[in-house]
């Protein structure tokens, strides 16, 4: 008779156990791909989430200027000087209709945010404040502006606070700044 016991595992989960010889062909499948998933990187979650959430800001963005066009989808780039669209302030006023900020101040406070903030969060540098302020646009579109449109604001919500919790990853300057390797030698 074996008296030995093995000792407890220490902050390993059911679902992370190893299947164990009397476990169900499902369960030990459904095992082996949790324990797949859990494999995906951060800086690949981190990335794309990044990737993403700015492209969402930044065609936003695009909507409120000309004279100066970004888009890596269709491959237009016009380099100019950009200036409000003839049509931003009326937007502000007529539709977003946003309290407590004249819409002549709105309207180029947001047209510039929606691209400052998600081209930091692509290359990854102060990923977490440009979330933070992200989020408070995305609180801000949510309680004033399009209250119905919650599905969608909280899946953004989710994004940024995901970011702040975790950073951008590896594949940041962030990162790279955070490792040393920014520093001069």
């Amino acid at each position: 008779m074996n008296t030995h016991t093995p000792p407890p595992t220490r902050g390993v989960a059911a679902a992370e156990a190893p299947p164990t010889a009397g476990a169900l062909p499902l369960e030990q499948a459904v095992r082996r791909v949790i324990r797949l998933f859990e494999r995906i990187p951060h800086s690949l979650i981190a990335f794309v989430a990044r990737f993403s959430i700015a492209a969402v800001f930044w065609s936003s963005g695009q909507t409120k200027v000309q004279g100066f066009v970004v888009n890596i989808l269709t491959g237009e780039v016009h380099l100019g000087w950009p200036r409000l669209s003839d049509s931003v302030i009326d937007l502000f006023r007529d539709e977003y209709k946003l309290p407590f900020i004249p819409p002549e101040i709105a309207a180029p406070m947001a047209a510039t945010a929606e691209h400052v903030f998600p081209l930091l969060l692509l290359i990854g540098l102060g990923t977490r404040f440009s979330a933070l302020a992200l989020l408070g646009m995305t609180m801000v579109i949510e309680i004033f502006v399009y209250p119905d449109a919650y599905p969608t604001h909280g899946t953004w919500a989710a994004i940024f606070l995901y970011l702040m919790a975790r950073g951008p990853g590896k594949l940041s300057i962030d990162h790279w700044l955070a490792t040393g390797r920014g520093a001069a030698h």
